[in-house]
Order: structure tokens, then C-alpha cells, then sequence
């Protein structure tokens, strides 16, 4: 099964110092980017969180938020005393040194590494529950994602089988423009070289027919679809991989076209370039 690199998840729990909320979103990103937005009161909890989502996530841009919802009064922070007496002392020996420095704001003292103190045993416990929450959370965004890429599984697949057509669709064409072409382009070589340039003209016609053959292209078209059917039964992180296989296949589409020796076979080729856009967009969103 493929993954979507899109979704979102919320877990919520009461804690011994308030309600606790984790959201969860994640977006399309080359390579796994984790950003943490987390209430200063509760940093600590950052490396595991890391650590879980990194775990889980292989691939994708994920915004974790953690925060309280209601904060007890009994829980919340209390100043250290022992702190804050150190912090006044220094503060009055940079004062001697520097008497015109200005005196330390609120905001300041408050920032100071200490100042402010856990409350007494409650930062395990509630250290405990974040980790359940980040875990929970996370069985439902994975469960999103996998949704989410069945669908996107299902949308390539119609598109590769729509390729496949198209390529049948184009087989039978070939040998007829090639052949009304090359009768063309006879014609005119016979008009502009005369008589005589018989020779010359073999040499031309066997070098457009050397120009115009698509038979390479559309095998390897045809193995590259083959390839982007086995990449999605296998599942996994397949997101890389197929993007590198639209690649491939938009680069034969081109030659394709650009070889194309008559209007039905170049209409074929511009519908392939098509499906092949809309396969890439579509795997742009897969882990």
C-alpha cells in the first residue's frame, strides 16, 4: 500500500496539569521535515516527539502543536527562589561595572534559564502522556495517509491503463504514416535531385526511415508503465520512484513526438505527454 505525504490528526487527554492537545498535520515535502511548535512549559517533551514522529513518517513536511488546553492553577509554574536571589545578585554586580546598563525588565528575569520551576513530580507523568498522545495521533494520520494514497494509487493506475491504450491505440498507425511519408518524401527528393539520383534517394529514404522509427520508444514506454504497476502493487515508499519513472516515461513521450511521422501518431503522442503530466502530479503527493 502507497501512502499520501497529506494529512491530519488530533489527540487530546487530561493531564495532572491540564488538558493536553497534539495536533498533527503533514504536507508534500521532498525529504522528512519535522517542525515542533510546543508551549514553552513543556520543551522537555521535544526530543521524544522528534523521535516518534521520525519513527513513523518516512517522507513529508509535518507540523507537530502541542499545548495545554486548560492549565490547572495548582499546576502551574512557580518561581525558584534560589534562582531568582542569584539572578538579583548578579544583576547588582553588572550594575557596579556598568552603572548606566538598564536595570533587568520582568520579562527578562522571567526568560532567565530556572527562574521558573516545575511543579514537584508533575513532569514525568505528564512527559508520559504527551509520548501516548504523539502515538495516537500518529496511528491516525498514518491511517489518513493510507486512505488518502489508495485513492492516488487508484487515480495513476487509471492513467497508466489510459497510456497502455493509447499505445495500442498507436501500434497500428505507424506503418501506414511511415509509408505515406516516406511515399511523399520520395516524390519531392525525385522532383528537387532528378533523374539519375536514384542511389541518393534510397540513401535518404533509409535515413528518414532510421529518423522516424518509434518502435524503441514505445517498448520502452510499455516497460516503464509495466515498471510504475509493480512500484505501486509493492507499495511502501514508492513516491520517489515513480516520480524518477514519469520522468522516463515524459522523456520517451517527447521523442515520440518529435518523430512522429504523421498528424493521428503526433495526436497520440501529445495525448501520452498529457497522461504522463498528470501521472507526476499525482505521484508528487505520494510518500
Amino acid at each position: 500500500m502507497v501512502h499520501s505525504m497529506t494529512g491530519y490528526a488530533v489527540a487530546s487527554a487530561d493531564s495532572p496539569r491540564g488538558a493536553l492537545s497534539l495536533e498533527l498535520r503533514s504536507v508534500n515535502s521532498r525529504f522528512l521535515d519535522v517542525q515542533l511548535r510546543v508551549a514553552d512549559e513543556l520543551r522537555s517533551a521535544e526530543p521524544a516527539l522528534r523521535e516518534l514522529i521520525s519513527g513513523r513518517i518516512g517522507r513529508g513536511k509535518v507540523d507537530c502543536r502541542l499545548y495545554f488546553g486548560n492549565a490547572r492553577p495548582e499546576a502551574r509554574q512557580q518561581l525558584n527562589v534560589q534562582t531568582l536571589q542569584q539572578l538579583q545578585g548578579l544583576s547588582a554586580e553588572v550594575a557596579k561595572s556598568f552603572p548606566a546598563a538598564a536595570p533587568l525588565s520582568v520579562a527578562d528575569v522571567l526568560r532567565w534559564p530556572g527562574v521558573l520551576a516545575e511543579p514537584a513530580g508533575g513532569e514525568e507523568p505528564v512527559r508520559a502522556i504527551i509520548e501516548s498522545l504523539c502515538r495516537a495521533a500518529l496511528e491516525e494520520l498514518c491511517a489518513a495517509r493510507a486512505r488518502e494514497g489508495a485513492k492516488l494509487a487508484t487515480i495513476v493506475r487509471g492513467r497508466l491503463a489510459d497510456m497502455r491504450k493509447r499505445l495500442a491505440d498507436a501500434a497500428p498507425l505507424l506503418p501506414e504514416a511511415q509509408a505515406a511519408f516516406r511515399a511523399k518524401l520520395e516524390e519531392r527528393l525525385r522532383e528537387a535531385l532528378g533523374a539519375g539520383s536514384e542511389e541518393r534517394i534510397r540513401a535518404e529514404i533509409a535515413l528518414f526511415a532510421a529518423k522516424t522509427d518509434v518502435d524503441e520508444e514505445l517498448t520502452r514506454l510499455t516497460a516503464h508503465i509495466e515498471e510504475a504497476e509493480r512500484v505501486l502493487s509493492k507499495g511502501g515508499a514508492a513516491g520517489k520512484r515513480l516520480d524518477f519513472v514519469a520522468q522516463e516515461m515524459n522523456r520517451e513521450a517527447n521523442t515520440l513526438a518529435s518523430k512522429a511521422a504523421g498528424l493521428k501518431v503526433s495526436d497520440c503522442a501529445l495525448e501520452l505527454k498529457l497522461l504522463v503530466e498528470q501521472i507526476r502530479e499525482q505521484v508528487q503527493n505520494i510518500e
